[in-house]
């Protein structure tokens, strides 16, 4: 659509139309759902309650991240913790190195948070109300109503990006993202029903997911297709409009790998808090606006060394900023030398420590290099 169709449709649906039977239209949801509900190692069957604990665990986990990725996440995280007091019980250092390579690690902190905080306040319950459940530490708003909803039948509308979408073509919503998102949560409340909740919002997660997806929504096979007006206006594809971000901000810095006489890697543990706070590192310098010249990089290196480069860089994508590290890699290097805040990990370990994803990059990079 043109910059200039799109103002037109934003004029035209300015106002909408909120005038949809909500009854009507939970009916018609949730017998496609109880025809075809998607089969997922978290959900129970239509019509019955799921475990609390598999639907948080889920929830926090596909935050950002997609159900394929998810799903050996949470299958191993389940065999290693079956119940949330499971959790609450293990080393931290352990979860955060069990969940390395999915991302968001502030995730796991709260998770593990969380889990310890229903042991201690709650006997190892999870509380049944969105107030309760959003004072608890890493669960929002639309976690809260998902697991009120789902595992305790509680009318809680979950709003995400799929629903998001689904309830702005449903409704024409022409006010684009994210001013719209107060509107569109109160659409979505009032399409919640109150007999089988859960299931409805399963069902509009599954509807976002399959039918209702971003470019090309499949339209002709939609259960809901008669209760549109995005579709009956010609508009659903071009809905919901989003407010134009601006550019990625770049970042620059230098890796060093510093490989002992036997092998083994130097790493360092991160702050607690702040990005990828309390894993592993290859230690580096700041990551600022432009890449550091040789010979700052080398007066930032943990170690006196012969520090070579390796050629090319490790580039990575952050949420807010896209990153580019070069690395520097020195070998033959003591063991009995070791910066604050780094410890010496023989090569065989590493595969189970918590490294997070642009970590696992550099030593690929460094110690396997093309």
């Amino acid at each position: 659509m043109t910059a200039v169709a799109a103002s037109r449709h934003r004029a035209d649906l300015a106002v909408g139309d909120e005038n949809l039977e909500a009854a009507t239209f939970a009916a018609d949801l949730l017998a496609w759902y109880d025809r075809g509900a998607r089969v997922l190692p978290w959900r129970s069957p239509p019509g019955a309650h799921a475990d609390p604990y598999h639907v948080w665990l889920s929830e926090i986990m596909l935050q950002q991240t997609t159900v394929k990725a998810v799903i050996p996440y949470y299958d191993k995280f389940l065999r290693r913790w079956p119940s949330v007091t499971a959790l609450a019980a293990a080393d931290l250092d352990e979860v955060m190195a069990v969940w390395a390579g999915l991302g968001y690690y502030s995730r796991a902190r709260n998770l593990h948070a969380c889990a310890k905080a229903i042991a201690a306040a709650h006997g190892g319950q999870f509380p049944h109300s969105e107030t309760s459940l959003r004072a608890l530490p890493g669960i929002g708003a639309y976690t809260a109503a998902a697991i009120a909803a789902i595992a305790f039948g509680e009318r809680a509308t979950a709003v995400d990006g799929n629903v998001e979408r689904v309830v702005a073509r449903l409704f024409a919503v022409g006010e684009p993202l994210p001013a719209a998102k107060p509107k569109i949560k109160r659409l979505a409340a009032r399409l919640t029903p109150l007999r089988r909740p859960g299931d409805f919002t399963q069902a509009m997660m599954d509807l976002g997911a399959s039918i209702c997806s971003p470019r090309s929504p499949s339209c002709l096979v939609c259960p809901v297709r008669a209760h549109c007006l995005g579709h009956a206006r010609g508009v659903a594809a071009a809905l919901p409009f989003k407010a134009k971000k601006g550019d990625k901000p770049q970042r620059f810095g230098a890796a060093f790998l510093a490989i002992s006489s036997e092998g083994a890697v130097l790493l360092r543990r991160r702050p607690p808090k702040g990005l990828l706070g309390g894993m592993l590192e290859v230690p580096s310098t700041a990551w600022g606006a432009s890449m550091p010249p040789l010979e700052q990089a080398h007066a930032d290196a943990p170690l006196p060394g012969h520090w070579l480069p390796v050629c090319g860089f490790v580039r990575h994508s952050f949420t807010h900023f896209d990153l580019d590290l070069a690395v520097y890699r020195a070998g033959n290097l003591s063991r009995t030398e070791r910066p604050a805040a780094c410890a010496w990990y023989p090569r065989e370990v590493l595969q189970d420590e918590a490294i997070p994803s642009v970590m696992r990059k550099v030593l690929k990079h460094g110690l396997d290099p093309r």
